[in-house]
Parts: structure tokens; sequence; C-alpha cells
């Protein structure tokens, strides 16, 4: 019976364990149990876009998260902390997490047979082919180009953002200039809303920045105001620190009088 389903697969860079986020994290105490806790949770998040949920209703728990990685909950819960510092967890408000750089190592494929099959038919098709239709794979067959063509895509991919980066931080009429921060450079703030945001939040600011900056690289998504949306993200942050306030007990026993 064939199998038509999809997988999914992460897509590691040979330089993923010499990111800082990561050398940090292994460079710690119980650091290596940390950096198998990570790649565990990547794996089981990708079929739900970076979502650390059992089904769309429930959302991965830290003891079910021990579970599954077959670790003690104390450790699970003392990376999870660890993670969202680093900004590679970040907390969803229905109570589930999701992996924050997750859309950068999304790969997806038919079975690893099949894949496999393709790409040495792929390759034995472009030897005999001239090299300039070689070159170039049709839109429809981008899942079966040999593998240089796929390095190619990506390069083509990277070359992409990199210019939509640059067309967010160019200098429209009556605007100010703009600045790139954070770790991916995709976050635009002035010098006036730099100085604004470290005197309002002068130990997070920098949290801040690059919290945004890995969800948009992560998202793709775009906001109209950078600094806008972090001061946003502090109010929520605090507000949900805030206590609850209790409601008044109006209860009395029999011959009170309220």
């Amino acid at each position: 019976m064939a199998d038509n389903r999809k997988y999914y697969y992460l897509k590691l860079k040979e330089s993923y364990f010499d990111e800082d986020a990561i050398v940090l994290l292994e460079s710690m105490q119980d650091g290596m149990l940390y950096s198998n806790i990570l790649l565990k949770l990547y794996l089981k998040s990708l079929k739900n876009g970076g979502k650390l949920q059992l089904d769309e209703n429930i959302p991965y728990t830290a003891q079910m998260i021990a579970t599954i990685t077959r670790q003690q909950v104390g450790t699970v819960e003392r990376a999870l902390q660890i993670f969202m510092k680093l900004g590679l967890v970040e907390p969803l408000q229905n109570g589930a997490l999701y992996m924050s750089n997750i859309e950068l190592l999304i790969g997806q494929s038919s079975t690893e047979g099949e894949r496999k099959r393709r790409a040495r038919r792929a390759l034995q098709e472009q030897a005999a082919l001239p090299e300039a239709v070689a070159d170039k794979c049709p839109p429809y067959a981008a899942d079966i180009c040999p593998p240089e063509r796929e390095l190619e895509i990506e390069k083509e991919k990277e070359i992409e953002i990199e210019l939509e980066i640059k067309r967010e931080g160019e200098i429209k009429p009556g605007q100010t200039t703009r600045a790139p921060f954070g770790r991916y450079k995709n976050v635009f703030l002035s010098e006036k809303e730099l100085a604004e945001l470290q005197t309002e939040l002068p130990s997070k600011w920098e949290y801040y920045i690059d919290r945004l900056s890995g969800y948009i690289a992560s998202s793709g998504k775009k906001y109209k105001n950078h600094a806008a949306t972090i001061r946003r993200w502090a109010a929520d942050d605090e507000a949900k620190k805030a206590p609850k306030q209790k409601i008044p007990d109006y209860s009395y026993r029999e011959g009170e009088s309220l």
C-alpha cells in the first residue's frame, strides 16, 4: 500500500551548534540535557507548525514533556525557563508553547524511501540534459530537485529575506532614520525610540528587541511600528504578573446583618 502521508524533518545548518544561544545553553550545568530536550521539542512541534500541543485543544504540560522526552519534571521545568530567557521558546495565549525558530528549521517530504528514489532519478536525468535545461527545476518539482539546486533555492530565499529587511528599513517621507537591531537585524528603531525603550525598560529592552527579532525571523510577520510592538509585549507580560483581585466574601451567619 502506498504511503501518501507527509513527513516533517529538521533542517539543521552546519553552524547550528555554534549559535550563541546553543553555546550558552550547553555551557550550563545539565546543558547537554537541555540541548537534548530542545531538539526533541523541535521534533515534537513540527507537525503543529512549532506549537507544542497534543492536539488543537490540549497544550503540552511540563509533566507531558517530561514523559515524551524521558526526563525528570524538574529538569524539564528548568529547561523551559532557560529556553524562554534565551528566546528559544515563547508562551502563547492558549497556554501552549511555541518554538521560536521553528520556521527556519522545518522541512517536509513524502516517505524517506521515495524521497531518495526521486533524488537519484533527478540526478540521473540532470546528467542527461543540457546544462541550461538542468540548471532550473520547475515550480511543481521543487521537492525532487537535486541537493545542489535545493541549496541554490535556500540561498535565493535568504537573499529575498535580506532584501525585504532592507526595504523595511528604508526611510519614507516624514520618517526619521531607523537602524536595525536584534539578533537577526530586523527590528528597526530610531535613536529616539531606542532611548525611550531603554528608559522605560531599563533591564529588559535588549530582551524584548531580541525576542521580537527572533519572532519576526521565524514567523515572517510584519509590524508597522516595532517600538509600539515591544511596549505592547512588555505591558502584556506585566499584566500577566499582576495579582488577581479576590472576590469579596459577602456571606454571613444566621443572626448577623450585612
